[in-house]
């Protein structure tokens, strides 16, 4: 097979597995996990099986997470994780405040394991 084939493949069956669910899991890994990931991305290109110019696993995570939140929130009515999602907050409404992300309410943090899921890191995500 020639490399876009092998790479074709790779990227359908491989990276695929990686980020399935990524926005469930991302956030409970460690900078010594993330490493390994990259470090086995890495080892890919040197074997030709992903392109050179190939992004950062941390990026294709971050655009998966963005896409997700994205549809979650402009579809709230019909998204199975608009329950988890807050109202939008009362400033919001009220005041003409600089744009953020978006309008929804913060929960209040508590330091807990909890802080790690897909919804709270996306909310508090640019926050400032």
């Amino acid at each position: 097979m020639d490399n876009t084939a092998l790479q074709t493949i790779y990227h359908s069956v491989i990276i695929a597995k990686l980020t399935n669910a990524s926005g469930a899991w991302w956030g409970f890994t460690n900078a010594t996990d993330r490493q390994k990931i990259d470090t086995f991305i890495q080892q890919s290109q040197q074997n030709q099986l992903v392109p050179p110019n190939f992004p950062l696993f941390a990026e294709l995570c971050h655009a998966a997470d963005d896409k997700l939140f994205q549809c979650v929130t402009t579809d709230r009515k019909q998204h199975i994780l608009h329950d988890l999602i807050l109202l939008p907050s009362v400033a919001s409404l009220n005041y003409n405040l600089r744009q953020h992300r978006h309008n929804l309410e913060f929960p209040s943090k508590s330091g807990c394991p909890t802080d790690c899921n897909f919804i709270q890191r996306m909310l508090f995500l640019d926050c400032y």
